[in-house]
């Protein structure tokens, strides 16, 4: 009985731990609402997305689409965006990742 809880205690703990990782970058939401700001005044390109893509968090963005440099003031690291289906994406410049999703 105590080995179930131990185990059930365990994988509770993983499966937090598992989510955490998987958010490490948010915006905090004064910097949301300077970015959904600074993209309305300069929306990016429209872009063709590929068939079937769909902008995930921690998924690269294809090669095939051009994301545009984040100059939004007030920001603590510099990010690259594309706007998807309506929703501003933020993407890590080096990796191509995406950061976060901005409805």
């Amino acid at each position: 009985m105590i080995r179930k809880f131990i185990l059930a205690g365990t994988l509770a703990a993983a499966s937090f731990t598992t989510a955490a990782l998987a958010q490490t970058v948010v915006l905090q939401p004064q910097e949301q609402v300077v970015v959904k700001e600074y993209v309305v005044k300069h929306p990016p390109a429209e872009v063709t997305i590929p068939e079937g893509y769909s902008a995930v968090v921690g998924e690269k963005v294809p090669d095939t689409i051009t994301v545009t440099p984040l100059d939004a003031p007030g920001l603590s690291k510099q990010y690259e965006y594309v706007v998807i289906d309506g929703r501003t994406v933020l993407v890590d410049p080096d990796t191509r990742e995406v950061v976060q999703i901005l409805e």
